[in-house]
């Protein structure tokens, strides 16, 4: 049998379209409450057959996935998808332009695009431009709130793929990114390059009004409530505001008879 690309049904709520009717049907019920595949031990419902089956793990001491370079087994691929991130923190490619390291010669020469090829693909609506069509597909969910990427533990979507794989760590406890000064370890790599700061002394944040630095951007953002005198946070009982949320904290004490520690 010969086959096409031809994809002849389409979703009547979102005009996704599919090759199978059986696949349309699936997607459906994203769009509706109705969740047909019911666990009789704990009577929790779910809108997919596979989400079912994942669940019905969680009540047994089965863990199928396991773990080639440790040998740790899980109980969803996911969970196990996330824990590799540990093993693969070697990044022996190093781009000879910007020096960042990737973990995969696929990676860098992806990369590389960044340097050598004018972004082509434009995004309408914030101008932002992109080397891959893909990344600007992507980039276009945000804009139109569509989150094409769930997580397989707790079904919550999110627009980006990165977004979901860092919150897959939050289901796996697991902390991919290492600091290679004091092996302190973190689930995001933000967190670590924050971190690093505290090592090397660095204040890349300035104060434009007294010039004092800080290594986040956050304490700077709190800092300048001294200059304008804004108090955003309102004590709901009293009505009294308050520069700092630390400042609201302790004044709630009051409040609450606690005694601070």
């Amino acid at each position: 049998m010969r086959q096409t690309n031809e994809k002849p049904h389409r979703c009547d709520v979102c005009e996704k379209i599919f090759s199978q009717r059986g696949s349309l049907k699936q997607h459906m019920l994203i769009h509706a409450n109705e969740r047909p595949h019911r666990f009789d031990v704990c009577r929790n419902t779910f809108k997919r057959a596979g989400d079912l089956k994942k669940h019905m793990l969680t009540h047994t001491d089965e863990k199928a996935h396991g773990c080639e370079v440790c040998e740790k087994r899980f109980r969803q691929r996911g969970h196990l998808k996330a824990h590799m991130l540990i093993h693969n923190t070697e990044k022996p490619h190093r781009c000879d332009v910007c020096k960042k390291m990737f973990h995969t010669s696929g990676r860098l020469k992806s990369h590389m695009l960044i340097h050598n090829e004018e972004k082509q693909h434009h995004c309408d609506i914030c101008e932002r431009s992109y080397c891959h069509v893909g990344s600007l597909k992507e980039h276009l969910m945000t804009h139109t709130n569509e989150k094409a990427h769930r997580c397989d533990v707790c079904e919550k979507t999110f627009s980006l793929r990165q977004t979901l794989a860092t919150h897959m760590q939050t289901h796996t406890k697991e902390k991919a990114h290492r600091c290679g000064i004091c092996e302190k370890r973190f689930a995001r790599g933000g967190a670590l390059k924050t971190h690093m700061l505290t090592h090397t002394g660095e204040k890349p944040h300035q104060c434009d009004v007294c010039d004092k630095r800080f290594s986040q951007s956050g304490h700077l953002k709190a800092h300048m409530v001294i200059h304008t005198n804004e108090k955003p946070y309102r004590c709901d009982v009293c009505e009294k505001r308050f520069s700092l949320s630390a400042h609201l904290k302790r004044h709630m004490l009051i409040h609450t008879n606690e005694k601070p520690h």
